[in-house]
């Protein structure tokens, strides 16, 4: 399929030939769905911890005896019932990772990529031509492309400049192709490609990547 590549000032400059297995396959949905789940949920720290009534302080001696006192029979003071005593089935620190298949991880990216080039939320620049950190020119390019709410620009590589302008804007991402990830994709309404980009998306997720398991990548 082919894409339309527009200049920062939003003129179009020529369309480009790009790989259908990143940017034209049936989107899946439920993939979709597990990778978000799994990076949200390795996100988590799990560190919540409580004590049991083996780890809480306290005696271990019998409160009081077990008859003849009208009341409750009752054990130590580190007992689940009584205040301050452990509790009983509560967190302890583990881990929330969740283990996805490295072909589900790279369907999820090629389907929400798919997904934006469908309904006409991906937009090509030829460069973003930033030779200085400046806020004023990134929310320049993205007025006049059109780009009203929220973007995800993705460079070739980690470009700093465009890192620093687009820090303090609201709405704006920037990362390098090679973190490109279900969650940033998302959680932006519009994303922007560079040439570059596209180029390298193609060589992490397409081609015989997009079919065959243990795959070399291009320039790694």
């Amino acid at each position: 399929m082919k894409l339309d590549v527009r200049t920062t000032a939003g003129a179009t400059l020529e369309a480009i030939e790009v790989d259908d297995a990143v940017f034209g396959v049936e989107p899946n949905a439920a993939v979709v769905h597990q990778a978000l789940v799994a990076q949200l949920a390795a996100r988590r720290a799990g560190s919540a911890h409580t004590k049991t009534r083996g780890e809480v302080r306290g005696s271990t001696r019998k409160t009081s005896r077990q008859k003849g006192l009208g009341r409750a029979r009752m054990g130590s003071v580190r007992s689940p019932l009584r205040r301050g005593g452990g509790v009983v089935f509560g967190p302890t620190p583990r881990s929330y990772v969740q283990r996805l298949p490295k072909r589900m991880r790279r369907l999820a990216i090629r389907s929400v990529l798919s997904s934006r080039a469908q309904d006409q939320r991906l937009v090509i620049v030829n460069e973003l031509g930033l030779a200085a950190p400046s806020a004023k020119a990134v929310r320049g390019m993205l007025a006049a492309l059109g780009v009203q709410r929220s973007a995800l620009i993705v460079t070739g590589a980690a470009d700093r400049n465009a890192h620093l302008s687009a820090r303090n804007l609201d709405g704006a991402r920037v990362l390098p192709a090679d973190t490109l990830n279900v969650g940033d994709l998302l959680a932006h309404h519009t994303l922007l490609l560079t040439v570059d980009a596209v180029r390298r998306i193609e060589a992490l997720w397409g081609g015989e990547r997009a079919t065959v398991r243990r795959a070399v990548v291009p320039g790694a």
